[in-house]
């Protein structure tokens, strides 16, 4: 391992509880089965994580690889049925190796499923909350992945992947520090795999320059899934946390985080940490629509911190009801805050653009001031 950063150092000792994601290329081997050995050491390193008197919760892909190892497939399922057959067998060999690792340590482990609605839903959000934070009290070691025998993408059922799951489960728990273990040494400031790439130590802000590294310049496309863990990075660095996306195939890497060695690349938190409210509003609830606000309204929200007023809307996209999440959209097309709306889509598309005291006499009534009210709200810090 590398030198001791200072920095790291205060990040990891302030790290009352850590979230570790571990991707499928490291769980797997080159043929696409289950790598136990590995799972045996990563079960080891989280032992030592807990030890220290840390709080560990594990975000796992893996279920899939497992399944066509156990099944004696040679290729993945096109069929979005099979598929989901192919995780529901392969969970149980996934929960099964871990236990068997975790009792290794004189530990086990929680299997935890979950799908988008779970947490994007508030009641059932704060009963996962509480499942895990009883877990954890327990001494139980969260095993938590995707729910791939009911989650559907077509049906909004889906986080998309794990990396944005664990950022959720992340901000859902406060935890200072995600890491996210994958099969690349961190961000390079080009491709991986070409020596002449750099891996970058530190990055203080997400901004385009970052994002331009993972973007293929021909097509736009991103390269590889880094811009999938740059994403998990923005929505937990917004709400105050850090972020290590390292190598989950380097032996004693999480000891390493833990004593601050300058280990994979280190996303910084942006400002204050978020309350959890409004973690839940602005980087786990979906919004369900759109409303396009005029640059007076934006610097009003963003850097006074007041309410959305009528006045200061410019378009409404989407149907929503009251009580909605919506995104929030300056005049350059930018989400900039997402919140809970008073106002349903028609009502509000209604009174845009008028004054607080003239909505009664479009509607005829005058329920709320404000469109969203700044208790509501959560201002979205973006790339720039």
């Amino acid at each position: 391992m590398s030198d001791v950063d200072l920095l790291r150092q205060e990040i990891a000792a302030t790290a009352h509880t850590i979230v570790v994601k571990v991707g499928t290329r490291v769980l797997t081997r080159d043929d696409g089965s289950l790598n136990e050995e590995r799972i045996a050491r990563l079960a080891e390193e989280l032992n030592a994580v807990m030890d220290s008197g840390r709080r560990a919760v594990l975000v796992s892909s893996g279920a899939v690889g497992a399944g066509l190892g156990r099944l004696g497939l040679s290729k993945r399922p096109t069929d979005l049925a099979q598929l989901q057959a192919v995780a529901a067998v392969g969970q149980s060999r996934l929960i099964e190796t871990y236990e068997s690792a975790f009792r290794r340590h004189k530990r086990h482990v929680a299997q935890v499923l979950l799908t988008a609605g779970d947490l994007d839903r508030r009641t059932s959000y704060l009963n996962v909350r509480n499942t895990l934070h009883a877990l954890l009290e327990f001494g139980a070691s969260p095993i938590i992945n995707e729910n791939d025998t009911v989650a559907v993408e077509e049906l909004m059922g889906s986080f998309g992947d794990n990396d944005r799951l664990a950022a959720m489960v992340t901000n859902l728990l406060r935890a200072p520090l995600l890491v996210i273990l994958s099969d690349v040494g961190g961000l390079y400031n080009g491709d991986p795999s070409d020596p002449a790439s750099q891996l970058i130590p530190t990055v203080p802000r997400l901004d385009e320059t970052v994002y331009d590294y993972v973007r293929d310049k021909a097509t736009g496309l991103s390269k590889g899934g880094m811009a999938s863990k740059l994403e998990a990075a923005r929505l937990c660095t917004s709400a105050g946390e850090n972020v290590i996306i390292a190598s989950g195939r380097d032996e004693g890497v999480l000891p390493g985080i833990l004593a601050g060695r300058l280990v994979g690349t280190l996303f910084l938190a942006h400002g204050k940490s978020v309350p959890t409210w409004k973690r839940w509003i602005g980087f786990t609830v979906q919004p369900r629509g759109k409303i396009h606000v005029d640059d007076g309204a934006r610097k009003a929200i963003e850097e006074e911190g007041r309410s959305l007023l009528a006045i200061g809307v410019a378009e409404v996209v989407g149907r929503f009801q009251k009580g909605d999440a919506v995104s929030l959209i300056d005049p350059a097309g930018r989400e900039f805050a997402r919140g809970l709306t008073n106002y349903n889509s028609e009502d509000l598309d209604r009174i845009k653009r008028l004054k607080s005291e003239q909505i009664a006499a479009v509607l005829g009534r005058a329920p709320y001031k404000a469109v969203i009210h700044r208790d509501n709200m959560t201002v979205v810090r973006g790339r720039g």
